[in-house]
């Protein structure tokens, strides 16, 4: 059996979503990894040993039901068998991912991993990944592409869990509430070891009526993530970010009209919730100068960027007001900050960013020519990406491979624009955010900024915009991970009110 799974996000694809979300997704399914019981146990008391039933899940986005998944938990000499498969199909801020997934990983009596198989299929590039954990260390073997490399874990400390067993581990260990567990876990997607926490939070009714253990862990950053397991270690219920994702135990035959429809019709099951939709809609972008819109439902932990050609400020708990264009002001009893100087870190080379690559380097040589000051520069490096580039659903990689694939995403674009620029001496960095779409409302996007003129100026390689129109709003700044993370805490959340254009 097979899963799909469809999620629409918008204009841009952030290797935090096709990599994290993709994984996100997978792992938040495997985790679920056992089936109903019909246990109605008033009391917890340590198990033994899994429930060994074969395990059906609804999964779905804001009540719709938008996927399934079966896995299997096998009872083995000196441990148990974990088989898990299923296959993705999302659409993560616009742009679609496929992808299948087979994994069975041995573990023991403790569920302590020994020894696992992966194979994904992303997009037609089939990877495969095997390896086994030795006292201190594991032995990753990967095959892609038709070549085999190795890669050693060494210096572990303690047993290693693979993902499916993270519900199942408090109930082993009699789990008390306000009792916290930390355990390493596996990563077959990023091959890490990582820390997770997992919380008992109480005793109560699941959401489906079953009595169960409420759990929490932070498997991902940003976003609660609930779980309630039954007396008998089945999970029921695994909700994310306030159930904009639920995935709850289900019987094969409740799903079988669901699956059924989905292989005969091929329908693509596309749940926008990253679109947001203004009021009242903006006409006209082409025409805009400035814009000033309120922002409700923000995440107040997340730093207010300015710069760029915007202006942000509070103005409230969970909004936030956001000026760009014509329309920044300068208060009476208050001035806007300007930096006289940069960091020279904005022309160095940074991930998937190859700054000193001799054919980044000969390129930029090449597009600048004559051209003499900063802002021709920008402007003729702005317009060689939009049009070398060709757009495509798939992130084309870092800057080098882009420029000589020709495709990619907006990342793609704004890195090799970013590339290109710092290797001409322009200070340069990578930002995210949002951009206006006529008629439709506001979607993710990249794009970067430039020192031009003793300011950042917003330019967009992706649509050839010197420099960029007031609909790009600048949420986060750097193209790692862990710097574009917070986007989570804000996806399918807030909402945009339009106080002024100024055309």
């Amino acid at each position: 059996m097979e899963l799909e799974l469809v999620l629409f996000f918008g204009d841009m694809t952030m290797t935090i979503y096709l990599n994290r979300f993709f994984t996100f997704i997978l792992i938040l399914i495997f985790c679920l990894c056992f089936t109903n019981s019909n246990a109605t146990a008033a009391s917890l008391s340590k198990l033994e040993k899994p429930p060994l039933n074969e395990q059906w899940f609804g999964i779905y986005v804001d009540k719709d039901l938008v996927g399934f998944y079966h896995l299997k938990f096998i009872e083995i000499k000196d441990g148990y068998q974990i088989e898990a498969s299923g296959n993705v199909r999302m659409k993560v801020m616009g742009f679609s991912k496929e992808a299948t997934s087979r994994e069975i990983y041995i573990v023991g009596p403790t569920l302590a991993l020994r020894s696992f198989e992966v194979e994904h299929n992303l997009n037609g590039t089939l990877s495969r990944i095997s390896g086994k954990k030795y006292d201190s260390n594991m032995r990753i073997k990967m095959e892609s592409k038709g070549k085999t490399t190795a890669k050693n874990l060494s210096k572990l400390s303690g047993e290693v869990y693979p993902s499916p067993v993270l519900n199942i581990y408090p109930l082993l260990r009699n789990a008390a509430v306000g009792k916290s567990y930390i355990i390493s876990t596996f990563d077959p997607e990023e091959l890490k070891i990582k820390d997770v926490k997992i919380s008992v939070i109480s005793h109560e009714n699941a959401p489906n009526g079953t009595p169960s253990v409420k759990l929490r862990n932070n498997l991902y950053p940003f976003v609660n993530n609930d779980i309630w397991v039954d007396y008998q270690g089945n999970t029921q219920w695994e909700s994310v970010r306030d159930d904009l994702v639920v995935t709850k135990s289900e019987d094969s035959k409740s799903l079988g009209a669901f699956v059924s429809n989905v292989a005969i019709s091929r329908k693509d099951l596309i749940y926008d919730f990253s679109l947001i939709r203004t009021e009242p809609a903006l006409k006209d972008l082409a025409k805009l100068k400035g814009l000033s819109v309120e922002i409700s439902g923000w995440n107040d932990t997340i730093p207010l960027l300015q710069e760029g050609g915007q202006q942000v400020e509070k103005s409230g708990e969970g909004k936030i007001i956001i000026r760009t264009g014509s329309a920044v002001v300068i208060f009476p009893d208050k001035k806007l900050s300007k930096p006289t100087t940069v960091s020279d870190n904005y022309l160095q080379p940074s991930d998937k960013i190859e700054v000193n690559d001799q054919k980044i380097i000969d390129k930029a040589k090449e597009i600048v020519g004559t051209l003499t000051t900063p802002e021709e520069v920008s402007k003729a490096l702005t317009s060689w990406t939009s049009s070398w580039l060709k757009d495509s659903i798939d992130d084309g990689g870092s800057a080098l491979s882009s420029m000589n694939s020709r495709y990619g995403n907006c990342q793609t674009h704004a890195r090799l624009y970013t590339a290109l620029a710092r290797s001409a001496k322009i200070p340069t960095r990578f930002v995210s955010g949002l951009v206006a779409m006529e008629d439709k409302g506001f979607l993710y996007h990249s794009w970067a900024e430039s020192w031009l003129g003793g300011q950042w100026v917003a330019i967009d390689p992706t649509y050839n915009q010197f420099p960029a129109d007031p609909t790009h709003f600048k949420l986060f700044e750097g193209s790692s991970q862990e710097e574009v993370a917070p986007i989570i805490s804000i996806i399918g959340k807030i909402r945009i009110n339009v106080l002024e254009t100024k055309l």
